[in-house]
């Protein structure tokens, strides 16, 4: 990816897919793979995505937010993020807060906060988040020191085992969480190969941004 351009990510599932009764009608799942300190992903949430909330439009979306945008996993399970190792904290941070805080109108208003730290180029008071919103700071900072933010990729069937509410397939069974003995703990830390100044301002963001909209059958690209 060329330096200063960014790759915002959405996955729109077509109306056409659900029933047209309004007894049946569904929320329209909306999908964000986005970088915490990419200067562009910032303004897009802050200025654009916030909107959603405050016109309403939010009671008819399913929005999925995925804080891990250009992020790699290398060689030797050490996770690489474009804007450098404070991404991949805070990547972690907003991870937690999703987790913590399953309804998305309390972790968006967390991350609105944290991203707009990094608008302002303060995102290191990233705590001071908890405060302005009144969330609790203990889950979330909790997740953050349990290693969630390892990108444990490896267990990924048990994490599904554990996320389903229904009756376990066999499957599932003799699954766990524990790492696995080829794993070395030591090497979880995050490194980047490349870096970009998040402190780059935006002075046409349609010129800046690529958008990639998937439906069920046809993808644009705006830029």
């Amino acid at each position: 990816m060329a330096s200063g351009r960014l790759l915002l990510v959405f996955f729109l599932i077509s109306s056409s897919c659900f029933a047209s009764s309004p007894v049946s009608a569904r929320k329209v799942p909306l999908a964000l793979y986005y970088e915490t300190l990419c200067p562009y992903c910032s303004n897009f949430i802050v200025n654009y995505l916030a909107k959603i909330f405050e016109n309403g439009l939010i009671d008819i979306i399913e929005l999925d937010l995925i804080p891990y945008g250009n992020a790699r996993i290398g060689s030797n399970d050490t996770i690489s993020c474009q804007h450098g190792p404070n991404e991949c904290v805070l990547n972690t941070v907003e991870a937690c807060a999703i987790t913590a805080w399953p309804d998305v109108s309390e972790h968006f208003s967390f991350i609105y906060c944290v991203e707009s730290l990094v608008m302002e180029h303060k995102y290191l008071e990233w705590e001071s988040c908890f405060s302005k919103t009144g969330l609790d700071s203990n889950a979330v900072l909790d997740c953050y020191k349990s290693g969630y933010g390892k990108k444990d990729y490896r267990n990924f069937e048990a994490y599904i085992c554990k996320a389903y509410d229904g009756k376990l397939p066999k499957s599932c069974a003799g699954l766990s969480l524990k790492l696995s003995s080829e794993r070395k703990t030591d090497n979880q830390a995050c490194y980047a190969d490349e870096r970009t100044d998040p402190s780059i301002t935006t002075e046409n963001d349609e010129m800046k941004i690529e958008m990639i909209i998937k439906t069920s059958t046809v993808t644009f690209y705006k830029s």
